[in-house]
């Protein structure tokens, strides 16, 4: 049996009609940056995720980007972030001229640890910027306690987590200051390319982000600030319109298949696998497993056809190009343990009962082999 860690081609043969009526829909109007395709979907977003304001930009990467820019930050200023993430979100901090100052992880949910956050702070600090990992919505109610105390910002990446809720039943991205998505093709909500979204429930924000991503001119070619060419394109708006209205369908699915991982985990009585915890707001963009000999054990999978990826194999304040903010080995240890047994296993929605099985006996069979 053959497993892909990701198979878009499944979820493309169910909506394949209205994807491509959608495409003709743009292609005929010849109006392919911004407009009206763009507008509808910002205000679809708005209204899924409960937000005044919603902002198409051209990937996740640059609407964090846009939102530090939106709250000016750059210089001599500091970001705290979490070291456990995609390389964007230190690396737009870092291209602004400030400095990423790392937070580490909760163990058990891969998200800043709210609890090592003050320690960090500093009359520099412009931002805190936590990230929800995996699908699974930060701690927010302590960092926006602990934000508001010290009247910060707080951006989130939410680049993982459209749809995701905390334990408060706030929807991810829109808690904090600005809510920055990513709709990358691997999201759950992806596009046909680069894609991405800024919402908050701040006008003069939201705003100000629409000049940032048309190089800060308004009206056109009048620029009182500088921005970036952050715009989203029809095409992308309009691919997202059609599997928008599929997006809570696909997440249950995803939560289905987690569910059936954690039931057959169990039965197998895999006592060294550690399984990510199940809360009602996760959306799991990601499966992530902990594994003892996780490289030996992704060898062993990939041998049996059955895709994996590991998110992240080294933290981001041990990259070469962060080597001037003098972090070094162990100084985030949480951090540094999961890089070394993390392993997304498949969980798309389209995935079958009978390869998730398969999945997890291939799993018990690396196991089996190594206690003989």
């Amino acid at each position: 049996m053959k497993v892909p860690l990701l198979d878009l081609g499944a979820q493309h043969a169910t909506i394949r009609e209205d994807v491509m009526a959608a495409i003709d829909r743009v292609v005929e109007s010849q109006y392919f940056i911004l407009g009206p395709e763009v507008t509808a979907f910002e205000q679809e977003v708005a209204s899924f995720c409960g937000a005044k304001e919603a902002v198409g930009m051209s990937s996740g990467t640059d609407a964090l980007l846009a939102a530090l820019m939106a709250l000016d930050v750059g210089p001599g200023d500091e970001v705290v972030t979490t070291p456990f993430s995609f390389f964007a979100t230190a690396g737009v901090v870092a291209r602004l001229g400030a400095r990423p100052v790392f937070v580490d992880i909760d163990p058990l949910t891969y998200n800043i640890d709210p609890s090592k956050i003050a320690e960090v702070l500093t009359p520099s600090t412009r931002a805190i910027m936590p990230v929800h990992l995996f699908g699974r919505c930060a701690d927010m109610t302590r960092v926006m306690q602990l934000a508001n105390s010290h009247a910060i910002p707080v951006v989130e990446d939410a680049a993982q987590a459209i749809g995701s809720f905390d334990d408060e039943g706030r929807q991810a991205g829109t808690i904090g200051s600005i809510g920055c998505f990513s709709f990358f093709p691997s999201k759950n909500l992806g596009a046909f390319g680069d894609a991405g979204m800024v919402i908050t429930n701040d006008a003069d924000l939201g705003e100000l982000l629409r000049i940032i991503r048309v190089h800060g001119s308004k009206p056109k070619y009048y620029h009182k600030i500088v921005g970036g060419n952050f715009r989203i394109d029809a095409l992308q708006a309009a691919v997202l319109r059609a599997k928008l209205p599929h997006l809570q369908a696909w997440t249950e699915g995803r939560r289905r298949n987690a569910a059936l991982y954690r039931e057959l985990f169990n039965d197998a009585e895999l006592q060294d696998i550690v399984l990510p915890e199940d809360v009602p707001g996760h959306i799991y963009n990601q499966f992530v497993i902990r594994a003892p000999d996780r490289d030996a054990l992704q060898k062993h999978l990939k041998e049996r056809n059955v895709g994996t990826e590991v998110y992240y194999p080294l933290p981001l304040h041990l990259q070469e190009c962060f080597r001037d903010l003098e972090y070094g080995e162990g100084d985030f240890p949480e951090s540094e343990k999961a890089a070394g047994e993390v392993l997304a296993l498949p969980v798309y929605p389209e995935l079958k009962p009978e390869q998730v099985r398969y999945v997890v006996s291939s799993v018990a069979e690396f196991y089996q082999r190594a206690a003989v």
